[in-house]
């Protein structure tokens, strides 16, 4: 009886100190939405939007993308020149999720209005593990360039 209790003891604590070996990929993920913006739409029915998640904690999944500006909003990733439309884009544990122009981004269908520079757009960023984390998107210039700031 003795050493069972041993042998349930050492098992126990081996799996306790196994359990907090779980790494940042089981901790609760840590969003930072930064750099958003729109460029002001040339035609009134479609519009663009970039922004970057930065996580400082577990992985999450980007699900989907809401706004009250948009009828549709549709997520996708650019490779090799060709646009793909995709149904998620993970967000690495202690990593980041870009989108910028060329490369992931949003695509803002049947527009309620026409936004203009200078407005914000209310976005809704739903995600699987961190829920809704609403965002204003700035409306910039048509030829807005985040590197240089026109």
């Amino acid at each position: 009886m003795k050493l069972r209790l041993g042998r349930i003891a050492a098992l126990t604590a081996a799996g306790l100190v196994l359990a907090g070996c779980g790494g940042s990929s089981s901790a609760k993920p840590e969003l930072k939405i930064t750099g958003a913006y729109m460029p002001a739409p040339v035609a009134g029915d479609m519009a663009a939007g970039f922004f970057t998640v930065t996580n400082s904690g577990g992985a999450d999944t980007l699900t989907s993308v809401t706004s009250s500006l948009a009828g549709d909003i549709t997520m996708h990733s650019t490779k090799d020149g060709a646009m793909e439309e995709e149904k998620s884009f993970a967000v690495p544990a202690d990593g980041r999720l870009d989108f910028a122009s060329g490369g992931n981004h949003l695509m803002f269908e049947k527009l309620a209005h026409k936004p203009a520079q200078g407005d914000k757009v209310p976005v809704q960023l739903h995600f699987a593990k961190s829920g809704t984390v609403t965002v204003e998107i700035p409306v910039k210039s048509a030829t807005y360039n985040p590197m240089t700031g026109h």
